[in-house]
């Protein structure tokens, strides 16, 4: 992939076949992780009869789903209080489903726009906040899939399972920052 460029309200960037099948691929994987977290919800007939939809309670077991559907209330890990556990339970039940709207949503964006076979990808701005939102979310679900941390080497050793891997990481934060600097070109 070469990186994006800016003309007016337009980005443009060319992406290979494989380029676009492992980009579609790991979107796909977050978009079905977080549709299934959809699909847990609870019924609620409150949030049917008002309209004010509902979510879990708690957090998700998965440490991916976690990564990306965080707690709204830091808690005090070694002695919570009822009210913060109360408050925490609140806070994800009320704003979940709508950040689960957005990711989906971006999810969607990039899907519709990164041609499957690869080729030109045209966005408009919005669709670049999308693209950069989705990104996001991939290399947090992947860097915590392969236990990034700050002093992890670029490289790791070939007979590191995490070594493709950490290549992709490292390939989808350049397309992130190479998106970042084309948004921010004038």
């Amino acid at each position: 992939m070469k990186p994006w460029k800016r003309k007016g309200d337009k980005l443009f960037a060319d992406i290979d076949k494989q380029e676009a099948a492992v980009l579609r691929g790991l979107v796909s994987q977050i978009d079905d992780m977080l549709r299934a977290r959809v699909e847990e919800t609870p019924q609620d007939e409150l949030a049917e009869l008002t309209g004010i939809r509902t979510g879990p309670t708690s957090s998700p077991d998965d440490p991916i789903l976690s990564r990306l559907l965080p707690d709204f209330h830091r808690l005090d890990d070694d002695n919570p209080s009822k009210e913060d556990l109360d408050s925490a339970a609140m806070l994800r039940s009320l704003h979940e489903p709508g950040l689960l709207d957005v990711k989906v949503g971006v999810a969607a964006v990039v899907l519709g726009t990164c041609p499957t076979h690869g080729g030109e990808v045209r966005l408009s701005l919005e669709q670049a906040d999308a693209w950069l939102s989705a990104l996001n979310d991939v290399r947090l679900a992947l860097g915590t899939a392969i236990e990034v941390t700050d002093d992890m080497p670029e490289e790791l050793p070939d007979d590191d399972p995490r070594s493709p891997h950490l290549a992709v990481y490292h390939w989808l934060t350049w397309v992130q920052e190479s998106l970042v600097q084309a948004l921010s070109e004038d």
